[in-house]
């Protein structure tokens, strides 16, 4: 792989990190999960990223 091609994917790569990482958090410290357990969700957001992360959001986490 080209070096420029592999520093223009650097910031996406960073994203979608942070992204997960922001989604983990969340699932940790949220107090229950809709439908799927916790450790469920954390491990659909590892392993589909992004999707597994978005569908944590809009599906799987409660709202207060």
């Amino acid at each position: 792989m080209d070096v420029n091609v592999s520093l223009a994917l650097l910031p996406l790569l960073l994203v979608a990190v942070g992204f997960v990482i922001f989604c983990l958090v969340d699932i940790v410290r949220a107090p229950s999960t809709r439908t799927l357990p916790k450790w469920a969700w954390a491990l659909l957001t590892v392993v589909s990223i992004p999707l597994g992360g978005i569908v944590y959001l809009l599906v799987g986490r409660e709202r207060s």
